[in-house]
């Protein structure tokens, strides 16, 4: 039923907003004139890698800085690209993703391989299910480049603060996935656009009813200073980001 609603959806998605798409398209060559689309390795189910489509929101080869979290105030981020991101309307190309089967509607984010290789055994579990373009944490931690900015390290910021409460979150979601809960996460993520606080609340009420852990609650609450945290199923919190993506 998952890959079918998918399947569906993401042709009727790509079909009606075809205008939308090609406008965006549209402004971001004429921006600088390179390609408008972006398309980023990530790691997917069965730790395969694929491409990943998005509109490109930072300047040609950005990724060569080697750095793979990205603070809202980051200067590799074009005009037009702020605005897409913004909106979270560089997403959008992912549609496309989820109709080949490379992603889902909702499952895991995927990430890079750099973060990937990071993963504690329990972590890689997220590896068992298509990543997706949208989740709990999509929703909890929509203002991730906010929380980034300003950070001496953006990655390594995202390992020691974001990263823990995101992988909770994705590996609670593996324990109580349904087609209720997907239908649940897709309308929050909607609503989200409209009112953070509104989709927040209807998060804490998912996570309630599946009875998560209080600190979980609380952080997904974003009520308060995100806590630095070991990611699940390690013992101590990430110090040096660099240096275990090295290794």
């Amino acid at each position: 039923m998952k890959r079918s609603f998918d399947i569906l959806s993401a042709f009727a998605g790509l079909l009606m907003l075809l205008p939308l798409l090609t406008l965006i398209a549209a402004l971001v060559f004429l921006g600088d004139g390179n390609t408008p689309w972006f398309r980023g390795v990530r790691v997917g189910q069965g730790r395969r890698g694929f491409r990943m489509v998005k509109f490109r929101t930072m300047i040609p080869d950005a990724w060569k800085s080697g750095v793979s979290s990205t603070g809202a105030a980051d200067r590799r981020i074009t005009r037009v690209g702020r605005l897409l991101r913004r909106a979270k309307l560089d997403e959008l190309p992912q549609l496309w993703n989820v109709l080949i089967g490379d992603m889902s509607l909702v499952g895991p984010r995927p990430q890079v391989e750099a973060d990937a290789a990071l993963y504690s055994v329990e972590e890689q579990r997220l590896f068992k299910t298509r990543p997706g373009i949208t989740d709990l944490a999509s929703i909890v931690f929509a203002d991730e480049g906010e929380i980034l900015t300003g950070a001496a390290d953006p990655d390594l910021a995202y390992n020691q603060i974001i990263r823990p409460w995101k992988s909770r979150l994705a590996l609670l979601y593996l324990e109580r996935r349904s087609f209720t809960a997907d239908i649940q996460i897709l309308w929050l993520t909607l609503l989200g656009a409209v009112s953070r606080e509104t989709a927040l609340r209807g998060v804490g009420r998912m996570l309630a009813a599946w009875e998560a852990d209080p600190l979980l609650c609380r952080m997904a609450a974003r009520r308060e200073a995100l806590l630095a945290c070991p990611p699940p199923g390690a013992a101590r919190i990430v110090t040096d980001y660099q240096k275990a993506a090295r290794a």
